[in-house]
């Protein structure tokens, strides 16, 4: 699956683990894992893959161990990941965020203002959708909230 950056299309680093499987560094976790961070010899770096209703509070206390959150979207019109960023970025969170699932491109530029660094797409969305339709309105002078997209809100 691509990912999406400021700078187009990229391949993945990261890889989501198999039920059961262990922990392993440039691996995503689900939420549920979260406490096996803190093991001693947890490989690092690590990322986990949280639900639209994860509580920032639950987060948190792993935001030094944590190189990668993964918000999941269900689809377009569902922007509670948008509000989960945001929330995650005023509570501290400096590491890599990345919005999953159902986005399209006319929304990688609210993404990025949100605080998300990068989006993941299906293979079959970026082909439909290709790497010079999400990157037009991030590279659009005139965008009405550049500033958040150049780090001015906190990051």
């Amino acid at each position: 699956m691509p990912i999406v950056t400021d700078q187009g299309f990229a391949a993945d680093a990261w890889r989501r683990l198999e039920e059961g499987a262990p922990l392993c560094a440039h691996a995503v976790a689900p939420v549920e894992r979260l406490g096996e961070f803190r093991a001693d010899g947890a490989p690092k770096p690590l990322g986990v893959e949280i639900t639209p209703t994860t509580e920032v509070s639950t987060l948190e206390p792993y935001f030094d161990v944590l190189a990668l959150i993964v918000a999941p979207f269900a689809n377009f019109a569902d922007g509670r990941g948008f509000s989960l960023a945001r929330r995650l970025r005023d509570a501290g969170y400096t590491g890599r965020l990345r919005a999953a699932g159902g986005l399209i491109p006319d929304q990688f530029a609210f993404a990025r203002a949100a605080g998300f660094d990068e989006v993941e797409i299906s293979d079959d969305r970026a082909q439909r959708q290709p790497e010079a339709d999400w990157l037009a309105d991030v590279q659009r002078p005139g965008w009405y909230q550049r500033n958040l997209l150049n780090g001015a809100a906190g990051r």
